[in-house]
């Protein structure tokens, strides 16, 4: 359920807001041992499996999530987590995003709320010369990975939707996952793929991923629960090594983990107020 206390009010420059956060990727723990032969799924029958699970997410009402994004980079590496609950069907949801200098028991870092909403981030606790208790409003579409990973955290029905992009699919096996049996498939995503036949909602927001990442593939894994349900993606993404950078090249990768659980939840988003939306300028990281 979506309560709209407030659509309109500034939107921050989407490249200021988030430069900071494009690090990146890893995984969330929980699976364990390959069970099922993987020889008895053709390669068509994995990829229309993986397409499906992005259909049968938008179904399945709320659930709960968590997100680790981790990039290693020059020796240092760079974890970013969240926690949070989605609706797939109102396609909003609400997270906490934990930096890593709260991580590490770093003084002064609080944890970043998110609400996400088809076409718009809301973060608030942002820094980086935001008062507190303002919120920064950004259109998805305008950053250069269609906020895949530039929040510290790829959402549930991003993550799902890039599935529908399959180009590749091979079944690894049968795994079991938080108690319950999956399935693990591996393959490659095609971005521009992913834009065409997401959901109209999407579209644009994938489009924009597809211009402004390194590589228009995507390899990934995919968990999917016998109901047909996406439990847990991780995806690996490269971006261009150019922010903060000047005169180095090359790429940076990242990679996102998405786990869903909790099934059913309730799930409240409340939009804030247009007053309540800071609408001057972010700080550079």
């Amino acid at each position: 359920m979506v309560v709209e206390r407030g659509l309109k009010g500034g939107t921050a420059v989407a490249g200021a807001v988030c430069a900071g956060m494009a690090l990146v990727a890893l995984a969330t723990a929980g699976c364990s041992g390959q069970g099922a032969a993987a020889a008895d799924v053709s390669a068509a029958e994995a990829r229309a499996a993986v397409r499906k699970a992005a259909e049968v997410l938008a179904r399945s009402g709320t659930s709960r999530t968590r997100t680790a994004v981790e990039m290693t980079n020059g020796g240092t590496r760079v974890t970013i987590r969240g926690a949070g609950v989605f609706d797939y069907g109102e396609r909003t949801g609400r997270l906490r995003v934990v930096l890593p200098g709260e991580a590490t028991g770093e003084e002064g870092r609080r944890p970043i709320v998110e609400l996400v909403t088809p076409g718009a981030l809301y973060m608030r606790n942002r820094g980086a010369g935001v008062p507190d208790g303002k919120w920064v409003r950004v259109d998805t579409a305008t950053l250069p990975d269609g906020n895949l990973v530039t929040g510290g955290a790829t959402d549930p029905i991003s993550a799902a939707e890039l599935l529908r992009g399959v180009r590749s699919a091979s079944f690894r096996g049968e795994e079991r996952l938080h108690g319950e049996t999956v399935r693990h498939y591996r393959g490659t995503v095609d971005l521009a793929a992913a834009a065409r036949e997401a959901e109209p909602r999407s579209r644009r927001q994938l489009a924009a991923a597809a211009e402004g990442l390194s590589r228009r593939t995507v390899v990934f894994d995919a968990y999917v629960d016998e109901r047909g349900r996406l439990r847990k993606v991780r995806h690996r993404f490269a971006f261009p090594h150019t922010a903060g950078a000047p005169g180095r090249e090359g790429e940076v990768s990242v990679v996102s983990t998405t786990a869903l659980y909790g099934f059913g939840v309730p799930v409240e988003v409340e939009l804030p107020e247009p007053e309540d939306i800071y609408t001057g300028r972010i700080a550079a990281p």
